[in-house]
């Protein structure tokens, strides 16, 4: 066997990620952050806005303890 086997996931092609505009700033009055391409957020990290995470199940104050 001379040839060589090579590896690929079919039917997909590697995908180039989205950037932004270049030299953005965050919007925050006062702050001078520059914001990263990649980052699709108007704000830094510091300033950006609270987001809180999608939670399944029953809430962790709700759930009974262990052993009860």
């Amino acid at each position: 066997m001379a040839e060589s086997m090579r590896a690929a996931r079919p039917g997909r092609r590697s995908r180039r990620p989205k950037s932004f505009d270049a030299g953005r700033v965050c919007l925050r009055d006062g702050c001078t952050t520059v914001i990263s391409r990649y980052n699709r957020s108007e704000f830094c990290f510091k300033h950006r806005p609270v987001s809180y995470p999608r939670l399944r199940g029953v809430l962790a104050e709700d759930r009974e303890p262990r052993g009860a």
